[in-house]
């Protein structure tokens, strides 16, 4: 394929956050052209009933959306919608601007697929993203996409007021958002991933909430993002935690601080030095978290896989294991502009060899049950 080819010749020999940018730029320059988001998104959109399947109280023409990280100040959606994508999610925003750490900061392993990232949640903070969320959503005309909003820790702010920072980036973005997610698992925000601990997580949500509901957005959907990293335990008290305050998800899984197994050279590993790892080499684990949500909270939780997501079937595993929706983020990077059509189409075709009506039929259908609820 043309992509491939221009990935190995060019792509991968240059600065992988310049390629980035610039492909960010194109995306943007799309959605400039009037009527040119339209036209491709007749064209890539997902159109097959099979794929339909409904979350937020809305209907995605299917069930592979972006992952945040990519759309980190929400600038991009309209061309992102286009290429397919069922949903994006925007972020990671925090309540102030920051920088982010010096670069280089995006690093691709290319044997395993992967890329290693210490960003550390550069973007121009909330105030800016729910400006672009309110233009997008005043915006006539075109089908109105459907957007998460994920929200972090300033770097900035003592640990101690992390609860109040994530509410007031809560707050300015509740009123464009079609949901909401607390990350607290990214591993380049020292002390971030300390807030997954139940005692500390239980307050912050509980602030977040109460954010929402000051906000005249009560009921918009609430979920939280943890890392791969977890213990089993730790896995089973988020779910139990997140059951207890009535949110309605989890976001499943963020990035990996691990290097096991990984077939990169280990000059280019070293190179590359600390940072999330992303892509395949997530696969396993991240399908394993999944699997351990599922199996402790049932139906309970609206379950969003991502984590070494790259082909149609690893998505089918993840929808069978119990995610209602799927997300990706080092598959386009690896797969190129068409990849959200091809997942798509794959999937499709997957669903009805397995004799499925609908992708949202087989959600959860090699889940063991679940547990008891804890008292």
């Amino acid at each position: 394929m043309l992509y491939q080819f221009l990935f190995s010749a060019v792509l991968r020999r240059t600065d992988a956050e310049s390629i980035h940018r610039i492909s960010f730029g194109a995306l943007r320059g799309l959605a400039a052209v009037p009527g040119a988001c339209e036209a491709a998104r007749a064209v890539l959109a997902p159109r097959r009933p099979e794929l339909a399947v409904r979350a937020f109280g809305r209907e995605l023409p299917g069930p592979l959306g972006l992952a945040a990280g990519f759309d980190k100040n929400a600038e991009g959606v309209p061309g992102l919608t286009a290429l397919g994508f069922g949903h994006v999610e925007v972020g990671t925003v925090t309540a102030h601007p920051q920088p982010g750490n010096p670069r280089p900061r995006l690093f691709r392993l290319t044997a395993d697929s992967a890329i290693v990232n210490r960003m550390g949640f550069n973007n121009h903070g909330s105030v800016v993203a729910a400006d672009h969320l309110r233009a997008l959503r005043t915006r006539r005309g075109g089908e109105r996409p459907v957007i998460g909003a994920n929200i972090g820790k300033t770097k900035a702010v003592p640990e101690a007021e992390a609860a109040a920072d994530y509410a007031e980036s809560a707050r300015r973005l509740a009123p464009f958002a079609d949901y909401l997610v607390v990350n607290v698992s990214s591993p380049n925000t020292p002390g971030l991933r300390d807030l997954q601990a139940v005692e500390r997580l239980r307050p912050l949500l509980r602030e977040v909430r109460t954010a929402l509901d000051g906000a005249g957005r009560g009921t918009l959907p609430l979920l939280v993002k943890i890392a791969p990293d977890l213990a089993d335990e730790d896995v089973d008290a988020v779910a139990d935690l997140a059951v207890e305050l009535g949110l309605d998800g989890v976001v499943a899984t963020n990035t990996t601080i691990s290097r096991e197994g990984l077939r990169s050279p280990a000059d280019e590993i070293a190179a590359a030095g600390a940072g999330g790892l992303s892509g395949a080499p997530l696969r396993r684990r991240s399908l394993e978290v999944l699997r351990r949500l599922r199996a402790r909270a049932g139906d309970r939780l609206l379950l969003i896989a991502v984590g070494g997501i790259s082909t149609p079937e690893d998505a089918w595993a993840r929808i069978r294991a119990g995610a209602t929706l799927v997300q990706g983020y080092t598959g386009l990077v690896y797969g190129g502009p068409l990849w959200p059509h091809r997942m798509h189409r794959g999937l499709a075709r997957l669903v009805r060899a397995a004799g499925y009506a609908s992708v949202a039929d087989a959600v959860g259908a090699d889940a063991p049950l679940p547990a008891a609820p804890s008292r």
